[in-house]
């Protein structure tokens, strides 16, 4: 892959998880009114962002309530924030250090106070693993989309689905968007591999619309294919593709 000028397309997640500026936030805006794919892609964006804040959330205890508000008339009340000017150019590079963290920051904000709160009063181990999975995924996404090189390609599979790969030379990553993805038969999920040469090699699955972090090295890969496949997944392709995409170069 070889890096190019930053593409108005790349901005799509970063729009959705609303991590851009108000300029470029706008600019993105305008163009959403002319592009089908873009507000295809933030709509997968978005739904993704759902998800992984619900899988981190849990049920609150009953008691929470209460022991919420009594700590409440503990804490000490803090002195407002003052506003610090800050230069355009400062400003500019304060921005780029920060995106990656406000990506994953976003994404997390969908789940509720009370699943945020309880999940720091949940004490079991499967909760604590739940939770280190759930930071990994956000943290390996929000890297290859925010990365300065990313680029992107859009694309639409046989069965309809509309498709996106955002790849990251710098990285040596790729993540896969799909939106519109009919529900698998029963014992099938879908599997994206990496084109070789001509040779598939297993990359993941992805059971519905959303992103997933595209498994293995995609800088000497070609495209990015999708199949139907048994559940479990498969080492060789077993089905006719359903979309061959070539990465974005």
């Amino acid at each position: 892959m070889k890096q190019h000028h930053s593409d108005i397309h790349t901005f799509a997640a970063v729009y959705a998880l609303s991590a851009l500026d108000g300029s470029e936030r706008e600019a993105f805006g305008d163009h959403l009114q002319h592009c089908d794919e873009c507000r295809q892609e933030v709509a997968g964006f978005e739904a993704t962002a759902a998800r992984l804040a619900v899988a981190a959330a849990q049920v609150p205890p009953a008691s929470m309530k209460q022991r919420t508000m009594s700590a409440i008339e503990a804490v000490r009340q803090l002195p407002p924030r003052v506003p610090v000017a800050v230069t355009t150019s400062l400003a500019g590079r304060l921005r780029r250090k920060v995106v990656p963290l406000a990506l994953a920051a976003s994404l997390a904000a969908g789940a509720s106070f009370a699943g945020l709160a309880a999940w720091q009063y949940q004490e079991t181990a499967d909760s604590q693993q739940q939770a280190r999975q759930v930071q990994r995924q956000l943290d390996a996404v929000s890297t290859v989309l925010s990365a300065p090189d990313a680029r992107a390609v859009h694309g639409r599979a046989t069965n309809g689905a509309l498709t996106s790969v955002v790849a990251s030379e710098r990285q040596n990553k790729a993540v896969f968007t799909a939106t519109g993805l009919p529900t698998p038969a029963p014992g099938t999920t879908y599997q994206l591999w990496l084109d070789h040469e001509g040779t598939m090699r297993p990359a993941g699955l992805i059971r519905t619309d959303g992103t997933v972090l595209v498994d293995g090295n995609p800088s000497d890969a070609t495209a990015v294919g999708l199949t139907l496949e048994p559940s479990e997944g498969s080492s060789q392709p077993t089905t006719t593709p359903l979309l061959l995409m070539t990465l974005p170069a």
